[in-house]
């Protein structure tokens, strides 16, 4: 579904984060989107002793992506970086999407993250007084990444 106006763009707060087909609440923040393909420089030399650089196409690239949220008593994440450490490499891998929402709610953009596995977690520093919620953040590796 497009956005209502050409001239309109997404707003950066419209979005949900969907592990193994099931939405992630209290999610505050995602980081690191982005797709990216390795370069290969070539350099060479012609006949008559020009050198010459090229760019090639090289192989896609896996990532990372972050989420923050907020602190639960959920050990959902911190089951998952367990396994991860235990070694259940098959038993770790998981799909992640995160869908873009206009203004009404509707899924505008999903960018899908495929063979993804917990690398971190990490809770925000717990402080006496504080007046902001506690958050976990959480990092994980993907293979592969695709925009629909």
């Amino acid at each position: 579904m497009p956005l209502a106006d050409p001239l309109d763009s997404a707003a950066a707060n419209g979005f949900k984060f969907v592990l193994d087909g099931i939405e992630v609440p209290k999610v505050i923040e995602v980081s690191g989107l982005k797709s990216e393909v390795d370069k290969i420089e070539m350099k060479q030399q012609t006949k008559d002793g020009k050198f010459i650089v090229r760019n090639l196409i090289g192989r896609p690239k896996g990532g990372e992506i972050t989420v923050t949220r907020g602190l639960t008593d959920s050990k959902t994440i911190t089951d998952w970086l367990k396994k991860v450490m235990e070694g259940d490499v098959a038993g770790s891998r998981k799909t992640a999407a995160v869908e873009v929402t206009d203004y009404k709610g509707q899924t505008i953009k999903t960018i899908s993250f495929t063979n993804v596995w917990v690398k971190s977690v990490e809770v925000s520093s717990l402080k006496a007084g504080a007046a902001e919620a506690a958050t976990e953040k959480f990092t994980m590796c993907f293979d592969e990444s695709t925009v629909a």
